[in-house]
């Protein structure tokens, strides 16, 4: 279907909420003694990668309600006394927010993508999906659980994972995603997705970390 479409972008929004409930879930197994656990996102503990993860739920709910090029709503706080809560918390607000565009050009202002230019609702989305079902990925991995997204929700993501510049922005200081890694040929849909876009898939926690 055109990505412009109504259908698309409703088909869109119900995948996004997937990924992002998906990760709701994982984010619950955690427990106090885990935030110090290294994980698959370069120097980051889980705490910083929950900081960030949450941060991002709002600037990307701001945007789609207009107000995204206020970096306030983008900035990453420490963790308060209930991160699991505001994790989740966070995670419906960005749901929520996406659920009032009804219209796949509604503009997102995303500075931390550019300050220059804005960006079509449906790529925004789009984006944000990406950035979940990896960061899925990252919270399983560091908790050492299952991951297994569904098979619909790997084929909206792959494309956008594909389409992410592997430039000198991948190298930048809290960058979500890192230079790109050799796939094999086979690989399935979620190894591809997590070594495009940095991850190595057969990554495991150190052993005697945290």
């Amino acid at each position: 279907m055109p990505i412009n479409s109504a259908a698309h972008l409703a088909h869109l929004k119900l995948l996004h909420a997937q990924a992002v409930r998906d990760s709701v879930t994982l984010v619950r197994r955690t427990g106090p003694d885990d935030l110090r656990r290294p994980t698959p996102c370069s120097a980051w503990t889980l705490a910083d990668l929950l900081a960030h993860m949450t941060a991002q739920h709002r600037g990307f709910a701001a945007a789609a309600l207009g107000h995204g090029q206020d970096l306030a709503h983008w900035s990453v706080h420490p963790l308060g006394t209930d991160p699991v809560g505001s994790y989740g918390d966070a995670a419906e607000q960005v749901i929520e927010a996406f659920a009032t565009v009804d219209d796949s050009d509604r503009v997102f202002a995303l500075p931390e993508f550019s300050s220059a230019q804005s960006f079509p609702a449906h790529q925004a989305i789009g984006f944000h999906l990406i950035d979940y079902v990896v960061h899925a990925w990252d919270v399983a991995r560091t908790l050492d659980l299952d991951y297994a997204p569904g098979p619909e929700l790997l084929r909206a993501a792959l494309p956008t994972a594909l389409a992410v510049p592997d430039d000198d922005a991948r190298l930048a200081p809290g960058s979500a995603f890192r230079p790109g890694l050799p796939v094999d040929d086979d690989a399935g849909a979620l190894d591809r997705i997590l070594a495009v876009l940095g991850r190595a898939p057969d990554w495991r926690r150190p052993v005697g970390s945290a």
